[in-house]
């Protein structure tokens, strides 16, 4: 038998293209402000532009304020938003009353646009359970478990799929770093395989606390991470807040369609730290490598167009982040005032129907609590 000669599989061939079609992030506006796709930029009004800079700026002003609460030792666990403003206040705009939010912990600002109020974000960090109660928002509270939020948003983009009902998806955040969590593929994948609305968002915001990206995965980009499980994605300017509206609306009208879930990812930057608990950026990144992104702002290239525009100036946002501060404040006092939770209450609400042991644990703590 003649022996074979040759390669019948070209796999570094493969590898080499599998990820062209990710690899043109969707941009509108680029780094230094100039409008490099006219006819999506003309799709929006003045009134839309000038929202979408509010929002950034509200949240901008929001992690100023509860930085300053987390110092201060008013806050418990905290995760910045610096930097992710266009990611998170462009993608969470695409969405209706009607979808179900599943954040993960750095989505507090995300949680408070759908729904909640700035008082619960500050409760949920305090670690009161009163902070988790939306009344009839669409959401759950933030999840700490890396990914964990992925299987949770597939598990209730099903159930809205079997309740029948139209024109609504579950939608979820993950960061780099949690893409490469067992939890999001099962999430994906369960999605994908059942077909349920589901919109994930994955926020590559460069590192996993100190894990550079390239160090957490050979993928050359998360959004095509989704190919495995039959979810397409899509990679996205995430310092462009109107790319990354465009992206996550068309995303959400895909799957509210009944076409299984999509996949968005938002090129973004944490220009500070992974936490308020105190990591140090500068000892494992470098000013050469930050200084790009800092370039890139969100806010500066939106200031721009807009100025240009004559619709913004500094003096209009300085009385807006004055009025937000002044409103975060009251919100903390608000917060502070609220009764924390007693152990009676918790064990009351642990369980629908009290096991055995909690109703003794109840009366035990009762009988505490009473004197």
């Amino acid at each position: 038998m003649a022996k074979k000669t040759g390669q019948t599989i070209d796999f570094a061939s493969i590898k080499a293209k599998m990820s062209d079609p990710y690899k043109k992030p969707l941009q509108v506006v680029d780094e230094t402000g100039k409008i490099v796709n006219q006819e999506l930029f003309d799709s929006f009004s003045d009134e839309e532009l000038v929202d979408f800079m509010k929002k950034m700026v509200w949240e901008r002003a929001l992690h100023e304020q509860t930085m300053n609460f987390s110092r201060q030792g008013r806050l418990g666990f905290y995760a910045p938003t610096f930097g992710e403003e266009a990611s998170e206040m462009g993608s969470v705009s695409a969405f209706t009353d009607k979808d179900w939010l599943f954040p993960a912990y750095r989505d507090l600002p995300q949680l408070i646009q759908h729904g909640a109020s700035v008082t619960q974000g500050f409760l949920w960090s305090k670690g009161n359970a009163v902070g988790d109660d939306y009344g009839d928002t669409r959401a759950w509270f933030p999840q700490i478990i890396i990914g964990a939020q992925y299987v949770e948003a597939a598990g209730a983009a099903l159930g809205l799929k079997k309740n029948g009902e139209k024109d609504a998806v579950a939608f979820t955040y993950t960061g780099d770093g949690g893409t490469s969590q067992g939890d999001f593929y099962e999430g994906i994948n369960f999605a994908s395989s059942f077909q349920a609305p589901a919109v994930f968002m994955v926020q590559n915001n460069g590192w996993a606390i100190s894990v550079p990206r390239k160090t957490q995965t050979a993928a050359e980009t998360l959004a095509q991470k989704g190919v495995a499980s039959g979810v397409p994605g899509v990679q996205v300017d995430g310092m462009d807040v109107l790319a990354v509206y465009i992206a996550t609306k068309e995303a959400r009208e895909f799957a509210a369609a009944g076409n299984g879930p999509a996949l968005v990812e938002t090129l973004t930057y944490r220009f500070g730290a992974h936490s308020s608990a105190g990591d140090d950026p500068s000892r494992y990144r470098t000013k050469e490598e930050e200084k790009p992104w800092f370039d890139a702002d969100p806010l500066i290239r939106m200031r721009k167009v807009l100025a240009d525009k004559g619709l913004w100036s500094q003096e209009q946002e300085d009385k807006l982040v004055e009025e937000y501060k002044n409103d975060f404040k009251a919100s903390m006092k608000e917060a502070e005032n609220t009764p924390t939770q007693s152990v009676v209450d918790m064990l009351k609400t642990t369980f629908e129907e009290p096991t055995p042991q909690v109703k003794a644990d109840i009366a035990r703590f009762e009988a505490k609590e009473s004197k």
